[in-house]
């Protein structure tokens, strides 16, 4: 215990040290424990931490993946560790399955990340240090990426709903936290995959970089101190691109003069942060750099479109709109009671079904008959007061974007006529006096 009582403090004193003023008020703190050396030592650290916070109520969670043979034995071991330590543990059983192209590494991490926001705690603790850190930056720069992908893990975030996640470790090589959990007298365990070179950390990890090691000592400090240096870039574009987007912010989307107005640069940072505000994956590099060339060079009839994983962002009227991937049922919506002008949220839809009471419109017992939307199928008429309209060129008479024509709902009878193009026009057969007219209200999208 000599060499635990020199080792323990050393470490834990200056966790403690920068213990981040954001977490001062918050004292329920739950750790990701792998049951890995880098898990392990932070467990002891901060059971170190709470001998000196006596208010800090710590737990741990381990995600089983079950994509091991050992995985059992590993939760055993977290177990019987943290049952020594005295630390709450809960064991999540996740079911990790790769599609759309992602990668099983990939899928693993969305089911861990998915039951730490399952945590009670108000902080999660990860135990990243920092030869993970410098391995992120030479990954992400291999993949071409660009400052917010450079800045690699940030030592505080946030992690909706509500919590705070925390990487302590980033200041410590995995060499230390080794000669702490050695002198502590603690195990741990070894995930197998981390041999297999298939996978282009590990071979970073096992192959190039004890190579660049011996050329480079500091190389670790170097390339941390590089990804500190591109998080504040990348806080400086974001800042920038966020006053661009309220420069150029339009009822429909973004002005698209004061959009063209940008730099290029400046064009593309601002479509970015547009794109996640809705909470839209960015696009790859080529296809948004084609999107920038089409809206600024395509002329006035043309519809450049960006298709994403979320939905579409396309120029009409004068501005960048963006719509959300959505399916309407395709047999239709039967509708509630709605007489007296009762308003409905449709959000499969995408939208809100309101009423205005006007000079003409459909009659009260129509709304409480049984009404009913339908996608278009093609071929619609819709009888006015003066003969039959194709119901295609009435959206696009009233000024509707291609993309939102082939969603907008039609509102139909029981008795499967056709009454209203909602927010546009209603059948003149119907709309015989002073009666209810229906809107479509779009959600944001």
């Amino acid at each position: 215990m000599a060499a635990s009582r020199k080792t323990q403090p050393k470490l834990a004193d200056s966790l403690i040290k920068h213990w981040p003023d954001e977490l001062s008020g918050l004292c329920a703190f739950e750790l990701g424990l792998s049951g890995g050396l880098d898990s392990v030592a932070l467990l002891s650290l901060l059971c170190a931490a709470r001998e000196q916070r006596p208010a800090l109520a710590l737990s741990a969670v381990h995600v089983h993946h079950g994509l091991s043979p050992n995985a059992d034995a590993w939760a055993a071991h977290c177990q019987a560790l943290c049952h020594s330590l005295g630390v709450p543990l809960r064991i999540e059983r996740v079911q990790v399955r790769a599609g759309g192209g992602e990668s099983l590494e990939a899928a693993a991490r969305e089911a861990r990340y998915a039951a730490y926001r399952r945590s009670a705690a108000d902080v999660i603790v990860l135990a990243h240090h920092q030869d993970d850190q410098a391995e992120t930056v030479l990954l992400q720069l291999l993949r071409g990426g660009g400052v917010k992908a450079l800045a690699a893990m940030p030592a505080l975030r946030e992690l909706p709903p509500g919590k705070r996640l925390w990487r302590p470790l980033l200041n410590f090589t995995r060499r230390q936290l080794e000669d702490h959990v050695r002198d502590q007298g603690l195990s741990w365990v070894e995930d197998e995959s981390n041999l297999d070179n298939r996978y282009r950390r590990n071979l970073l990890r096992n192959q190039i970089l004890p190579a660049l090691a011996k050329a480079v000592p500091h190389y670790r400090s170097h390339l941390a101190r590089a990804a500190a240096l591109q998080a504040d870039a990348a806080a400086i574009l974001d800042e920038v691109a966020r006053q661009d987007v309220e420069h150029c912010r339009h009822q429909s989307g973004l002005d698209l003069a004061n959009w063209q107005a940008l730099s290029e640069p400046r064009q593309r940072q601002a479509l970015l942060a547009w794109l996640d505000e809705r909470g839209w994956p960015a696009p790859e590099p080529a296809a948004l750099h084609e999107f920038q060339r089409q809206l600024t060079q395509a002329g006035a009839e043309a519809l450049p479109i960006l298709r994403l994983a979320g939905g579409v962002a396309f120029r009409f009227g004068g501005a960048i709109q963006a719509m959300a991937d959505l399916q309407p049922p395709a047999a239709g919506s039967p509708l509630p009671d709605l007489s007296g002008g009762k308003a409905l949220d449709l959000p499969e839809w995408g939208g809100r079904l309101e009423w205005a009471w006007r000079a003409q419109g459909l009659p009260d017992a129509a709304l409480a008959a049984g009404l009913a939307l339908k996608p278009r199928c093609g071929g619609e008429k819709l009888p006015l007061a003066v003969g039959r309209r194709e119901v295609k060129d009435l959206l696009r008479e009233a000024g509707l974007p291609p993309p939102l024509r082939q969603r907008w709902p039609l509102l139909y009878a029981a008795d499967g006529q056709l009454l209203a193009l909602p927010g546009i026009a209603v059948a003149g057969n119907a709309a015989t006096g002073p009666g209810w007219w229906p809107l479509w209200r779009l959600s944001p999208a």
